[in-house]
């Protein structure tokens, strides 16, 4: 077994409060200036205190999102491909002092955790997504959600309080630290990670299961946070992950995780931000396939791949698996990709996401060279609802 693979920036970011310490943070909570913060922020504060967002301990500065925006790096050089930034008013920037501690609250009231606010700073937003999502298209979802926020940023470490009360799928939500322990204790130590936002279709499996063949396990580790309205909701996914779990993969060789993250839909860029938080979980290679992260024609098939050669495979740490569109071939007569299958499109299944809603709507079942039967099942009992 390889020893452990070193968490990004070298050590992993714990910004938990526990104890006596936490008591007395909530009590001085009740003399700070408190800010509510949406979802998303909750997703990331979460994250960093755990150090999935390792080595950032809290939000970006203006010298590190600016060189983050620009070059994809941290000012000390350390790749890092997404801002990570607390978004406030003018207003309510004009209210905060540098230096002083801030409370954060989610919408419902609850103390989630305390800024040590170092810096309040004013961006370009326009610059933010050309360069991070490549267009100021506002229809754009990540795009979107830019425009929206506020206009100024607020930069400094923070602690949580709280973790995010009531979550789901509490049995499948593990932090880093304890998805190395479990790699640990299974004997892995070359770990593949599978990012999704959508429900596995043979096409996926195909993937993972070609890149099972070359590593001890695979950590399957869908998103849960913050995505798009019209994406298929997690608990809906989660249940098609665990009856291919159950009924087409090895048990002992899968860990079915969350990943309390919200979706940028920043193509190529976030294929590398989710490489890296991976590698802070403990994986040593990752499973990148045909537009990653994308959303709309706004990425080209394979940028996610091309986007890794812009660094040294030591300064990523981690190794990407580079998988091209697979498909069900009727002439190969079995799954492929187009690197290993010579024959024309027309024996190719492949089917639009419209024409899987119009079959579901009709109650017609999904091919199975498109989807396992039992996955195709809980998705039409979810659309016949």
């Amino acid at each position: 077994m390889e020893n452990a693979i070193v968490p990004h920036g070298g050590r992993l970011v714990n910004r938990l409060l526990e104890g006596e310490q936490r008591e007395a943070w909530i009590r001085k909570s009740k003399t700070l200036k408190s800010i509510t913060v949406s979802p998303r922020i909750v997703s990331d504060l979460e994250l960093i205190s755990v150090g999935a967002m390792s080595p950032n301990e809290g939000f970006m500065g203006k010298d590190d999102y600016e060189s983050v925006v620009e070059s994809m790096r941290l000012k000390n050089g350390l790749p890092w491909s997404l801002p990570i930034t607390l978004p406030v008013s003018i207003e309510q920037s004009r209210g905060l002092k540098e230096g002083e501690d801030v409370s954060l609250s989610d919408e419902s009231g609850n103390l989630i955790a305390i800024l040590h606010l170092e810096e309040k700073f004013s961006y370009d937003k326009k610059k933010e997504a050309q360069e991070v999502y490549r267009t100021t298209d506002e229809a754009h979802p990540g795009v979107s959600v830019v425009y929206r926020q506020g206009d100024a940023l607020l930069g400094g470490n923070i602690r949580l309080i709280n973790r995010t009360p009531d979550v789901e799928f509490p049995e499948h939500r593990f932090d880093p630290a304890q998805t190395r322990k479990l790699f640990k204790e299974k004997g892995w130590g070359r770990v593949v990670a599978f990012q999704t936002r959508n429900p596995i279709h043979r096409a996926h499996e195909y993937l993972q299961k070609c890149a099972l063949e070359m590593v001890d396990g695979l950590l399957i580790h869908p998103i849960v946070g913050e995505t798009k309205s019209d994406d298929i909701p997690a608990y809906l996914r989660m249940r098609c992950y665990q009856v291919l779990i159950e009924n087409y993969y090895p048990k002992d060789r899968v860990i079915l995780s969350v990943l309390p993250a919200a979706m940028r839909y920043a193509g190529p860029r976030e294929a590398i931000f989710h490489a890296i938080v991976r590698k802070n979980y403990g994986c040593t290679h990752f499973i990148v396939g045909r537009d990653h992260a994308g959303v709309g024609n706004y990425y080209g098939t394979y940028d996610a791949h091309k986007i890794f050669d812009e660094f040294k495979s030591e300064e990523i740490g981690i190794t990407p698996l580079f998988f091209d569109h697979s498909f069900y071939c009727k002439k190969c007569n079995g799954m492929a990709t187009t690197k290993t299958c010579p024959h024309p499109s027309e024996f190719h299944a492949h089917l639009s996401g419209t024409k899987v809603r119009e079959l579901l709507r009709n109650k017609q079942d999904l091919p199975i060279e498109f989807t396992r039967p039992e996955v195709g099942r809980i998705l039409m009992e979810a659309y016949s609802d």
